[in-house]
């Protein structure tokens, strides 16, 4: 399947450098300069197209897993909760930290138990920071982390990467770049483990 607004929304991106990341900067990763509906539908129908069944909880890191873990909820009724990076100091409540390409900070894993199927929702993947923190949370309290779903994925090896969180991953569109320049990758795909 082609997402051909989330392609368009990428290769239009801002790109700035940090510490040597290039930083991509567009509606999905970021929020700005503003989220048309139309993008955030397509990444949305793209995600909920790709859920597993019988999931008990969608996990969606701050920031920009919010609107996708929030709109995911709302087209298939299952629960979401957000990974948050401050703490609410709630019973069961697990501390992470996020190590990123160009920052690294606590989140927070809340609401998640033993027994219940779990996927995580977030905007990008590339170095794997912050769904490692995540996904070793989620397996730590018993439950099973049935998948990892992105819109887009900056990592060249998803099978790799899939092995290294211990659940298969599955992006919407697969992009790089070149320096400052972003650039599409081949069709998305499913790593397995």
């Amino acid at each position: 399947m082609t997402y051909p607004r989330l392609e368009r929304c990428f290769l239009e991106s801002t790109v700035k450098d940090v510490n040597g990341y290039s930083y991509f900067q567009n509606p999905i990763s970021d929020g700005v300069p503003k989220v048309d509906p139309e993008i955030l539908e397509e990444a949305i129908g793209g995600l909920a197209g790709i859920l597993p069944e019988d999931i008990d909880l969608i996990l969606a890191p701050e920031a920009m897993g919010i609107p996708l873990g929030a709109g995911l909820s709302l087209k298939t009724r299952i629960p979401y909760v957000v990974v948050r990076k401050k703490s609410y100091g709630l019973p069961g409540e697990i501390e992470v930290l996020q190590k990123t390409g160009y920052s690294k900070s606590r989140m927070f894993v809340n609401g998640v138990r033993k027994g219940m199927r779990v996927v995580i929702v977030d905007d990008v993947l590339d170095t794997g920071g912050t769904l490692r923190a995540i996904s070793d949370a989620v397996k730590s309290t018993g439950a099973d982390l049935v998948k990892i779903m992105v819109v887009y994925s900056m990592c060249e090896d998803l099978d790799a990467m899939s092995e290294k969180l211990g659940a298969p991953i599955e992006c919407l569109v697969r992009i790089g770049m070149d320096g400052p320049r972003p650039f599409l990758r081949r069709r998305a795909r499913t790593a397995t483990r």
